[in-house]
């Protein structure tokens, strides 16, 4: 999965209107909010502020782009075609406009808000990330040493170690290893009902 790995910004100024962008990394619908927040507190008297992002939480994919107050299609849509064409997720662009005057037309606009939320982006560069997952398990007693052992071989972290009834572990480990983990676990005496995620 392509994202970036640091948040950042730039400026572009297009005929006499000023474009402020924001490339955030956001990993939850509650970060998007944030800072969707924090900007428009900070740019209160900005005319526009417009934003596109591409999220996956939880197995859910969301993607949203908004105009405000911008001809419908001319900003936010702009920036959400940009994020798509670089195959890009967990990331928000957020562009201020500081209206100069002169009209750009739809076109002039969406290229502008466009051209600004790739020198953003280009600003913070972007990485190839493993989506990872959270799993739980419960495993017997006896095999909690062999359960440790497959979890580092299968390249998992072990975030937490617990007790409750049984011998806990609270894994991270690349998605794509996910059914792998859970049939080779099996055969450790991990049933199916011990797994949530």
């Amino acid at each position: 999965m392509r994202t970036i790995a640091k948040a950042g910004e730039a400026k572009l100024a297009e005929r006499r209107s000023r474009f402020l962008a924001f490339a955030f990394p956001v990993r939850s619908q509650e970060e998007v909010e944030e800072h969707l927040a924090a900007l428009r507190r900070r740019f209160h008297d900005a005319r526009h502020i417009v934003y596109a992002y591409r999220l996956k939480e939880k197995g859910e994919e969301r993607v949203r782009a908004d105009d405000a107050g911008e001809p419908a299609g001319s900003a936010g849509r702009a920036i959400l075609q940009l994020l798509e064409g670089e195959g890009l997720w967990n990331v928000l662009v957020v562009v201020v406009r500081y209206f100069g005057g002169v009209k750009l037309g739809v076109g002039g606009l969406a290229r502008a808000y466009r051209e600004a939320a790739r020198m953003a982006l280009q600003a913070v560069g972007m990485v190839e990330e493993t989506p990872e997952v959270q799993v739980r398990i419960r495993v017997p007693a006896d095999r909690l040493g062999e359960a440790l052992a497959l979890a580092g071989r299968m390249g998992a972290k072990v975030l937490k170690q617990g007790y409750d009834g049984m011998p806990s572990l609270t894994l991270s480990l690349p998605e794509e290893k996910l059914e792998e983990l859970k049939r080779r676990a099996q055969a450790l005496g991990v049933q199916a009902g011990c797994w949530s995620t």
